[in-house]
């Protein structure tokens, strides 16, 4: 999980300066809507951005 590899949801949301609130709506919705969100989000977590489909 994406979100974990950054240390849970609080930190992910501090690390991408989002609310913890997006974090949470993108882990419910299992998708970032926000392709710059998301780049930034697989760069973060070491992961491929294809990868952070269903595992956020």
């Amino acid at each position: 999980m994406a979100v974990n590899r950054l240390g849970g949801p609080t930190k992910a949301a501090h690390a991408m300066g989002v609310s913890n609130t997006s974090i949470h709506t993108w882990i419910k919705r299992q998708r970032i809507s926000n392709i710059d969100k998301a780049k930034l989000m697989a760069k973060l977590s070491g992961l491929e951005l294809h990868q952070l489909r269903g595992s956020l």
